[in-house]
């Protein structure tokens, strides 16, 4: 198989499948109980929550385990929302859909108004934009560290900066799912209030991520009450099987993470190369500029529909996606915000990338494409 669907989810390695087991087997005490087991265990949950929060750069005390990366988006703009008294939200037109079906929510239930800023033709977000935007009444902007379908990367920091010299009491967030350990960024020094990440996208098991806190959030309340677990803002016995492969996988990822950023990119700038050979063929987005996260490329076979394209690809034992898998098969708002003509929208494209992809890998997919475009008739 050659897969080049990483941004979707990413393989696991033996090492954190072992974690996982063991954990699973041998540390199945409930962290919540007194007695030896249980306080063994929650010492060692306490070291893996160390180790993931190193991992983004930050500390220990302001990271909180959630179920995923939506979770974890939904939780952080609850919580920005309740600490300030503004009914007003700057985010973008590019968003997860976690994030703006939240803000949506908000919007229909709760008389928030919400400013979406939409990119430009090639998918970029300015932070001139997003601070013009906001006001006196804004709770909260949420713009995303990389977008999940284009691969290019929004100047997180800029706006920080920007939102400190307002003197603007906005919390910051960033959804950090596609960024963390593929881009470099510190906790501390990104400027982000609230800033959520996922384990699957790393080489993680599904069904765990967290949420940072910065020292600018005040007494959030909890958005899971019960039994008083995570500190209080998250209920819930903890899933110590997921949270160990997580640690496992942030670990490894952290070790290797120069080495595989040079080499994601590297690969991508030699998939950009191959890919221009083919007719009709149009790169989108951050990565086909070589100034995007390393592990994505947009691009779209103009007049071939995406899914026939993934379908006579999948056939062959070649992953690829036609954009985020979120989606499900509907249209992206993603590729709908860049505003492209309907033969190029209906048939973008998204190669993901990983550690242990490969220049073959690349090749296979590649000749793929053009066999498609000289036997496939054109449908759009």
């Amino acid at each position: 198989m050659v897969y080049l669907d990483n941004a979707a989810t990413t393989p696991v390695p033996q090492a954190v499948a072992e974690a996982v087991y063991e954990a699973l087997v041998h540390g199945f005490a409930n962290p919540s109980a007194q007695y030896a087991p249980g306080l063994a265990m929650k010492k060692q949950v306490e070291q893996w929550r160390g180790a993931v929060a190193e991992a983004m750069g930050g500390t220990a005390e302001g990271l909180y385990f959630t179920s995923c990366g939506t979770e974890g988006d939904f939780a952080a703009i609850s919580i920005a929302c309740a600490q300030n008294r503004g009914r007003h939200i700057v985010t973008t037109a590019v968003e997860h859909s976690a994030v703006l079906e939240t803000c949506t929510r908000l919007e229909r239930e709760q008389g928030y108004a919400v400013t979406r800023i939409a990119p430009d033709s090639n998918g970029d977000i300015s932070a001139e934009a997003v601070l013009s935007a906001v006001g006196p009444d804004t709770a909260l902007v949420s713009v995303m560290l990389v977008n999940n379908e284009l691969g290019n990367r929004y100047p997180v920091e800029e706006i920080a900066r920007g939102l400190n010299t307002m003197g603007s009491g906005a919390l910051l967030h960033t959804d950090a799912v596609q960024g963390f350990l593929k881009v470099p960024f510190s906790a501390k020094t990104l400027g982000a209030d609230l800033i959520t990440v996922s384990a699957h996208k790393i080489g993680g098991p599904k069904g765990i991520g967290a949420l940072y806190l910065g020292p600018r959030v005040r007494h959030p309340r909890p958005w899971l009450p019960g039994g008083g677990q995570e500190r209080g803002l998250r209920s819930g016995t903890e899933a110590t099987a997921q949270i160990a492969g997580f640690a496992k996988a942030a670990e490894l990822r952290r070790a290797s993470f120069p080495e595989d950023a040079q080499r994601m990119e590297a690969l991508r700038a030699y998939a950009v190369e191959h890919l221009r050979t083919i007719p009709d063929l149009v790169l989108l987005g951050g990565g086909a500029r070589g100034t995007g996260a390393p592990h994505i490329l947009a691009l779209a076979l103009n007049g071939w529909p995406s899914q026939n394209v993934v379908n006579d690809l999948s056939s062959q034992g070649i992953c690829i996606s036609a954009g985020s898998a979120c989606h499900r098969g509907k249209p992206s708002h993603v590729v709908a915000a860049l505003g492209l003509p309907k033969r190029t929208a209906q048939s973008v494209l998204r190669l993901s990338f990983g550690p242990d992809t490969t220049a073959a890998d690349v090749d296979a997919c590649v000749d793929a494409l053009r066999r498609h475009r000289a036997e496939r008739m054109p449908m759009l």
